[in-house]
């Protein structure tokens, strides 16, 4: 499948008001659902997918408006996370934008022609956040490639991801904050644990655009890649992620997250990371063991 028509896309940068369609025509492509098998093209699909062996990407597909998330777009994405969740034949999931935004966040125009504003699950662990997936709590990598804008809700969606990849001209930021709208898919909460209070909250009360080499140095950005080759490289990631031995990987990313939002204490954190260790060491440890022996990854090789 055509995974890389987007990437000769070009990608408008500037700094602009929040929420204004930029004009790009829409991609016609095949598309395989994780959630419905087959394949459909991407015409009138606000969200798309593409299946590469245990690689499946996720894209935002409204590059009219900068892939900012409508209703339709948010039940979309939380589909196709939640079905590239439960798939056993899937490992790493890539989420990025088409037509060279990542996400300009939730889209404000659909806000202001609601007569009543739209209706909101309350409780977290009872229904989806307005982004769609953002509440979720993924149990494979999720890697976000990054382009264009990923700013306000679009920024949160690029937080729910284990890595981003993002492309030297993005511009990320908490857009939002001049009209009001509240950081409520996860912001507030996953944003400092990246990058750390101090810095968080000056994106979180100033609103103002940060670069990608700004990012990296914050945490925010694992990789930064010329423009065009966020998705390419997001894909090389994802697959040599996917080649790994899952049931260590999974639970040693478990371990992590737990240590970092869940664990109470440092000893409950490492009585997490023992008992979930302990559960791969017959079923994947002692194999691999056994192919070192035998001379596979010596002198660190990959």
């Amino acid at each position: 499948m055509a995974l890389r028509q987007c990437l000769s896309l070009k990608r408008h940068v500037k700094y602009r008001t929040f929420g204004l369609p930029v004009a790009t025509a829409l991609l016609q492509k095949k598309r395989f659902s994780c959630s419905e098998g087959g394949t459909e093209t991407a015409a009138g699909q606000t969200v798309v997918s593409d299946r590469r062996g245990s690689v499946v990407t996720v894209a935002i597909n409204r590059p009219e408006a900068r892939n900012a998330v409508n209703q339709e777009t948010a039940r979309s994405l939380l589909k196709e996370l939640k079905a590239f969740d439960t798939d056993p034949d899937l490992s790493v999931a890539v989420l990025h934008g088409k037509g060279g935004n990542f996400c300009a966040g939730y889209d404000l125009k659909e806000l202001a022609n609601h007569a009543a504003p739209p209706k909101l699950e309350q409780d977290v662990t009872k229904g989806p956040g307005p982004m769609g997936p953002s509440r979720l709590q993924l149990s494979k990598p999720l890697i976000a490639a990054v382009s264009g804008f990923a700013v306000a809700g679009g920024l949160e969606l690029a937080l729910l991801a284990d890595l981003r990849v993002v492309e030297e001209s993005a511009v990320m930021g908490v857009f939002c904050r001049r009209f009001g709208v509240p950081l409520i898919d996860g912001g507030t909460v996953r944003l400092p644990r990246l990058i750390g209070l101090s810095r968080a909250l000056d994106l979180i009360l100033t609103g103002r655009p940060i670069g990608a080499q700004e990012a990296l140095a914050y945490g925010l950005a694992n990789r930064v890649v010329p423009d065009g080759q966020a998705l390419q490289v997001a894909l090389e990631l994802a697959e040599q992620i996917s080649s790994f031995p899952q049931q260590c990987l999974r639970a040693d990313r478990s371990s992590a997250l737990y240590s970092c939002y869940d664990a109470p204490s440092f000893t409950q954190a490492m009585q997490y990371e023992v008992d979930l260790g302990l559960t791969v060491i017959q079923a994947e440890s002692v194999p691999g063991a056994k192919k070192f022996t035998a001379g596979v990854g010596r002198g660190g090789k990959f």
